[in-house]
């Protein structure tokens, strides 16, 4: 399958060529062993034949004639539940590294025994501890310095409530003054317009976890499925504060921008193969060490899926000379 030319992204943060990156971590759906099976699913029916989760990736079983609402469900139920994906408590640590804003809810100082909520931007400190910058002037932050129990809401797709969503609990307390300057500089990483957090009347606060859960807003058969697959779906400060963050969700961003850009139909077929399905079109949503999540469409309708990775993209130092990084060469082999 031929790719393009097109200028390569760089990351001098991270010192990763991430045009190289995207294209060494597909590679092996698009190597010219698998071409000839990608072509093939152009002149096949509708649906393709479903994979098993032992066979290798251009294997397939039949599956007869398939072409109602159930039977697309069931394709998908199947192809999710066999996916790999992060352990959920990585995937919770990861997503609100990753999130800049959610909803913070409070005790009321006016309204006693009741909940008060805001909506608010954060920044994640080294430890995964939510910070926020506060002008006292705010309600949420007079309800905070009187009772600091709280807890943030941070959704991965607002627009979707079947999509996975997060809530932390614990206490909001002032950021001393010896961890003021690696606190601000956090922030200002997620937030770097917020010029006000030196105004006089601006504090920073950091939300300590107590315990952190999964949850669903949405109870049809998708949601369903993403709650077998991340049971069990709380978990504790310490369970929360030891996980690790994935490296390759960190530049997610500019390969899945330039994979949109300048390869949707190799994305279209790449979803087609791994989930038998001939889908209309697919849009790389995110990426992680294990694989990437797409929305796909399908008959006027669009499903969220995910496709697993041949195997985990490990982050190691490049190999000297080479803009590839050496973690994600192991694709290749």
């Amino acid at each position: 399958m031929a790719i393009a030319y097109s200028p390569p992204l760089f990351s001098p943060f991270l010192n990763v060529n991430l045009t190289r990156l995207s294209s060494s971590l597909l590679l092996p759906f698009c190597h010219s062993s698998f071409s000839p099976t990608l072509r093939r699913c152009r002149r096949r029916p509708r649906f393709l034949s479903m994979a098993s989760p032992t066979q290798s990736s251009n294997q397939a079983v039949s599956t007869g004639d398939v072409n109602t609402d159930a039977d697309v469900f069931q394709l998908i139920r199947t192809h999710q539940e066999n996916a790999v994906r992060l352990p959920p408590v990585e995937e919770i640590r990861t997503m609100l590294n990753q999130s800049t804003r959610g909803m913070l809810s409070t005790f009321s100082q006016k309204h006693e025994g009741y909940p008060s909520g805001s909506m608010v931007d954060f920044a994640c400190d080294a430890d995964g501890s939510p910070i926020l910058a506060v002008s006292s002037l705010a309600v949420h932050t007079k309800d905070l310095l009187a009772n600091p129990k709280c807890s943030l809401l941070v959704a991965k797709d607002p627009e979707d409530r079947t999509d996975l969503v997060i809530t932390l609990h614990g206490d909001a307390i002032p950021v001393s003054e010896k961890d003021i300057t690696a606190v601000r500089t956090a922030y200002l990483a997620k937030h770097p317009d917020s010029f006000w957090v030196d105004f006089g009347d601006f504090q920073f606060m950091r939300i300590e976890p107590k315990s952190c859960a999964i949850c669903f807003g949405s109870c049809n058969c998708f949601a369903w499925i993403r709650r077998c697959v991340y049971y069990p779906a709380e978990f504790s400060k310490e369970e929360y504060q030891t996980a690790k963050v994935d490296l390759i969700a960190q530049f997610a961003k500019p390969v899945t921008s330039h994979m949109n850009r300048d390869h949707a139909e190799d994305t279209r077929l790449i979803v087609q193969h791994s989930t038998s399905i001939l889908v209309d079109s697919a849009y790389m949503l995110d990426m992680d060490s294990l694989g990437f999540n797409v929305k796909a469409a399908y008959q006027g309708k669009t499903y969220k899926l995910r496709i697993p990775f041949p195997r985990r993209a490990e982050d190691r130092k490049e190999s000297e000379g080479t803009s590839s990084p050496a973690s994600v060469e192991i694709l290749l082999q």
